[in-house]
């Protein structure tokens, strides 16, 4: 990987919707070459897919919770991570250090479905404790971080 592919990974991070002439124009290669470099970035599991991003309020999941999970002496971590990705309301999985061994985000309609939500996250078998952050406002969320894209570079 180079600094051109670097490029177009930021490119589509913005904008993955941008067409192969686009993105050549931003990198200064014709569209060909940028579809090839695409296609070696995906068969390398570099990029990993494309997807849309979705307003949640607007969908009817206006309730955001970050849960920390502290899990039983004898809980096998693989164990509950694979019950938590069961529940259609954890977006996301966390293994973290510190008191909890995961941290999930939960998107739900009213604040009685996140209770319900939290009563089946407390059923797993090896989840011994939550507790739990609503979120009031979301400031920013899922915007591109090219830092570490820009490390390899030399901060270029």
């Amino acid at each position: 990987m180079d600094s051109v592919d670097r490029r177009i990974i930021a490119a589509l991070r913005v904008d993955g919707r941008a067409t192969y002439a686009e993105l050549g124009r931003s990198v200064g290669l014709s569209a060909s070459s940028v579809h090839e470099r695409v296609g070696k970035l995906e068969s390398a599991g570099v990029i990993t897919g494309y997807h849309a991003a979705v307003d949640p309020g607007t969908v009817g999941l206006g309730v955001t919770a970050l849960v920390g999970i502290q899990p039983t002496d004898t809980a096998f971590d693989d164990d509950v991570a694979e019950e938590l990705g069961k529940l259609a309301e954890v977006e996301s999985c966390y293994a973290v250090a510190g008191d909890d061994a995961f941290v999930v985000k939960v998107r739900v309609a009213t604040v009685d479905d996140l209770e319900r939500s939290l009563g089946r996250l407390r059923r797993i078998d090896g989840v011994a404790r939550t507790h739990t952050t609503v979120v009031l406002s979301t400031r920013f969320e899922g915007r591109p971080n090219n830092v570490a894209l820009e490390a390899q570079e030399g901060g270029a």
